[in-house]
This record gives C-alpha cells, structure tokens and sequence, in this order.
C-alpha cells in the first residue's frame, strides 16, 4: 500500500513537472518572438529575453527542466525559422551555456549568491559559446543564407563601431558585448522572478 501511494505520489509529481516544462516552454516561445535592437550594436543583433522561463525552470525545478525548456522553444521556433536551423541551434547552445551552470549552482546553494555565482559562470559560457558559434558558423551562415558576403555585416556593424573591420572585431566588439548585456539583463529580471516562482512551483 506504501508502496503504491508512493509511486502515485512520483507520478504526479512528474505529471507536474512535465505541465510546467510545457507551460514554460510556451512562454519562452512567446517571448522569442519579441526581439528589439540596442542602438550601440548593428541592427542584426536582436536582444530577446526568452532564456528567462528557461532559467526559471533550471532553477526552480533543476537545470535538466532548463535544458529541456531550451530545447523544446528551439524545437517549435524551426517552424517559422529563415536560417535553416543554425539559429535555433546556436540559440539553443548559448541559452544553456546560461541556464545549465545557474541551474546547477543554485541547486548546491539556494541563496542569492549561489544564483549569481551561477548567472556570472553562465554569462562567461554564454559569451564564448555565442562568440565562437557566430566567428565559425553563424555568421558565415547567415552570409550564405543571405548571398552577401560576410564583410557585409562587417560593415553594418563599423557604421556604429569603428572598431570593427573584420570577423573577429566584429565578434569582440559586437558579439561579445551583446551577450553579456543579455545575460545580465536575464539574470537581473530573473531572480525575483525565480523566488517567485520557486513559491508557486
């Protein structure tokens, strides 16, 4: 009889877990779909805040639940994708080179120091992966994708940096930056929402 409540008692929280990932999931694609533009960065970088019900997931419910809200958010968004996929995967990537750490730390230390240990190591792994995937493999893509040359993009971005002339200025004074103002920006919104939420899930 233990036994058997136990294992019902398992199964519901399971069941649980699994509407939260859904409904969380669907706000990340909501959220997504709102992009907007910094004027210090060329119009192609478009800042969104959809890592936040994926960080709220890592941390409320433990960094897998985070992993599989990214997955499933990049997952429906191919099917309105323009990039064939590349974007979804580098979204993908950097969104748990976030979510996945904060999660992780958090879970050891539940205290707002853990969570900004967590958020500060994810914003290191989130700017490196975003560097290296656009240097090697986003940009490029886009380039193709677009039938302009990559030097093209160079020079949307130098019309507002100057500093920017080539692949790797680009990523340095574009792309890095642009990372770490999105992960602050996610991670300051995040932990009052996390305690929140942490309340309710």
């Amino acid at each position: 009889m233990e036994n058997a409540a136990a294992g019902r008692k398992q199964k519901s929280m399971d069941t649980s877990k699994i509407v939260k990932i859904g409904m969380l999931s669907a706000v990340s694609v909501v959220l997504m779909m709102f992009e907007f533009a910094l004027p210090i960065f060329p119009s192609f970088l478009q800042i969104d805040i959809s890592d936040l019900p994926a960080l709220v997931g890592a941390v409320t419910m433990g960094p897998t639940a985070g992993v599989l809200i990214e997955l499933v958010k990049n997952v429906l968004h191919l099917f309105k994708t323009s990039t064939a996929g590349v974007g979804e995967v580098a979204n993908f990537l950097v969104g748990i080179a976030l979510v996945l750490p904060t999660g992780i730390i958090y879970k050891k230390q539940r205290n707002i120091a853990g969570f900004i240990m967590g958020v500060g190591l994810g914003c290191v792994l989130m700017v490196l992966t975003a560097c290296a995937f656009n240097y090697y493999v986003l940009i490029p893509a886009y380039a193709v994708a677009f039938g302009m040359p990559v030097q093209a993009f160079v020079d949307i971005a130098n019309a507002i940096n100057s500093s920017v002339v080539d692949l790797k200025t680009l990523v340095f004074f574009a792309v890095a930056p642009f990372n770490i103002i999105k992960a602050l920006l996610v991670g300051v919104i995040g932990y009052p929402l996390c305690k929140l939420m942490d309340k309710a899930f």
